[in-house]
């Protein structure tokens, strides 16, 4: 499988464009403050990255033998933040559906529907256009 590395238009090599579900996860994710991290510190960026986000990522690069590798730091990039959500996205939800993404991004690719019910109705409002 290709993943895509990073695209700034947020298209995938199949032309997907994953703006419009990125912009309702990031509102609320961040609120699109790059700087955002948890309490934790361990979710950071617009998107809320996780350390293990990262690594998946460079393992799939390292197999597609790319030179090219994340670091934690690249979280608070906005663009490599997008790269990053698109290689899972491509990777887990190659479909492109709108509700497994979102499930996705909020509780991983074994997600559970009933956990991730909350977080998919916010995100949905943005979706659509709410606020």
């Amino acid at each position: 499988m290709s993943i895509l590395v990073l695209t700034a238009s947020a298209q995938t090599n199949q032309g997907y464009d994953w703006s419009k579900i990125m912009n309702a996860i990031i509102q609320v994710e961040s609120q699109g403050n790059a700087k955002a991290h948890n309490a934790n510190g361990d979710c950071a960026g617009i998107l809320q990255i996780t350390p293990i986000l990262v690594k998946q990522c460079n393992i799939w690069l390292k197999d597609q033998k790319s030179n090219k590798r994340y670091t934690l730091k690249d979280r608070y990039d906005v663009e490599k933040s997008k790269g990053m959500f698109i290689m899972i996205q491509e990777h887990y939800n190659p479909s492109h559906n709108v509700e497994k993404a979102i499930r996705l991004w909020n509780g991983g690719p074994n997600y559970s529907v009933k956990k991730t019910n909350g977080y998919y109705k916010k995100v949905m409002k943005y979706y659509n256009g709410g606020n």
